[in-house]
């Protein structure tokens, strides 16, 4: 056996236990009794213990530099395994397996703080979990510890590059929602809207987009979320009985997760490549297919008449009206509740104040204040409760530091590939109008999803638009479709 063949077989079983372990992860969110959380946090931090020594065993290091690649295929699996190995070696063991063990406990203590409105019942573990962040930060070395943590989630990109965007981004954004804020609202949905019946009509929608059911399913969970790869991709999402939008477009985004999941070619299963290649690509394609294609007036008109059959009377007249009250700008404090304005005004706080943390410049201690305070600048009202606050997200019980701005990353690169997908696909609109999304997932699969990890981040989206990212295209879409809302 060749240097190379050895190498992927010992990747594949790797990559088999990080399925498991993943998979482990999602039990925990969705059927794990309450009172398992201390043996759960003890059972991903022996996997990750396994874990951790496969990804660092010194003879990957040696099959690496034996290897000899025979095409490009085999030279970015090689590429994705030195990345990853590079990073783990730096990393000790027992730091992985108590980061491990620390957030798979914080993520029930998070939960019940969020319940109960308790803020101070979980900033001691949030503690915990940021300090062991920063030790992983210092070990991996580098300038500006959140960088080496941003690596984990949209290689190749720095905090400094981020910043630059969301500054370009921001007055143009702020401007936009001063704008359509300043006419009378629009249209709203009002009724009560059954959670079995949000649920059937969810699953309707994620069939309608793509979502294969025999290789994957939905379920409710606290954040909605995807979970796995390849021939076993699940989703979760939540309801609420005035509010069927969250049940349905958190349906749709995880969806855009789990088809660029399902889509990847199959030679690359349990491999180096056989997953999305970064957050931010992934990002791109849950929220192209929540927002370009789920929000745009081709889909909603559809959607519209789903809608009513199935919940009768939903308090708009028409799917004009309807097509206004999916896309109502208004205020709320919720991330994933957001309208498209005012979504990425939630990252930049999220990402400021992560940024903030690791620098120093702000303690865990004082985090719910300097949210609630710049919460009031960007939004011009307070805080309510912890909940809808400080405590919204499960991102920092689980120590996600990092993933948050590539949400905003993916929202560019989806402005970019819709731009090149409606000028490559002219027709668009009238297969959506019927509910019919097949043109738009072809030239999603074919341009980003079959590729999976084989190209880089930003190479992926540039070969799939032919050209250079901006945020151009999101930012003239957002006011091209809102003004004229």
């Amino acid at each position: 056996m060749s240097a190379y063949d050895a190498l992927m077989a010992f990747q594949r079983q790797t990559s088999a236990l990080a399925e498991v372990a993943g998979r482990t992860g999602w039990d925990q969110e969705v059927l794990m009794p309450e009172g398992a959380a201390d043996q759960r946090a003890e059972e991903m931090a022996a996997l990750e213990s396994v874990l951790h020594a496969r990804r660092c065993d010194p003879r990957v290091g040696e099959w690496l530099a034996a290897a000899e690649p025979a095409d490009d295929v085999q030279k970015a699996m090689l590429r994705e395994v030195k990345r990853s190995y590079d990073r783990t070696t730096k990393v000790p063991g027992d730091l992985a397996e108590a980061l491990a063990r620390t957030t798979s406990r914080a993520q029930g203590i998070w939960a019940k703080a969020r319940a109960s409105e308790d803020v101070a019942a979980f900033l001691p573990t949030l503690a915990e979990v940021v300090d062991l962040r920063r030790q992983e930060a210092a070990a991996l070395g580098g300038e500006i510890a959140y960088d080496a943590l941003l690596e984990d989630y949209e290689p190749g990109t720095s905090s400094a590059e981020i910043a630059e965007l969301f500054d370009a981004m921001r007055p143009r954004l702020v401007a936009l929602r001063d704008q359509v804020l300043a006419k009378p609202q629009s249209d709203q949905v009002s009724g009560r809207f059954d959670p079995a019946i949000q649920m059937a009509l969810a699953q309707e929608v994620a069939v309608a987009f793509g979502y294969d059911l025999n290789h994957g399913r939905i379920d409710k969970a606290v954040h909605p979320f995807s979970s796995g790869s390849g021939l076993d991709v699940r989703i979760t999402t939540r309801t609420s009985e005035d509010d069927p939008f969250n049940c349905l477009y958190s349906t749709i985004h995880e969806v855009g997760h789990a088809c660029y999941e399902q889509n990847i070619d199959r030679t690359y299963l349990l491999s180096p490549l056989g997953r999305g290649v970064s957050m931010g690509v992934h990002e791109s394609q849950s929220r192209i297919y929540e927002n370009q294609i789920g929000r745009g007036a081709a889909f909603t008109g559809w959607l519209y008449g789903r809608m009513v059959d199935r919940f009768g009377e939903i308090g708009v007249a028409d799917a004009p009206a309807f097509y206004r009250a999916v896309n109502r700008v208004h205020n709320g404090y919720i991330r994933t509740e957001a309208d498209e304005v005012q979504y990425n005004l939630h990252v930049m706080l999220r990402f400021d104040l992560e940024r903030a943390l690791f620098s120093g410049d702000l303690q865990v201690s004082d985090l719910e204040a300097a949210w609630n305070d710049r919460f009031k600048a960007d939004f011009g009202y307070a805080v309510d409760k912890p909940s809808n606050g400080v405590l919204q997200d499960v991102h920092w019980s689980v120590g996600l530091f990092g993933y948050f701005p590539t949400y905003s990353l993916g929202n560019v690169y989806a402005g970019c590939l819709n731009a090149a997908m409606r000028r490559d696909v002219p027709d668009l609109d009238a297969a959506l109008g019927q509910g019919d999304t097949a043109p738009a997932k072809a030239w999603l699969k074919e341009k980003v999803q079959q590729h999976g990890a084989l190209y880089a981040p930003r190479e992926v989206i540039e070969r799939a638009i032919g050209g250079d990212i901006s945020p151009e295209p999101l930012l003239s879409y957002l006011e091209d479709k809102f003004l004229a809302l």
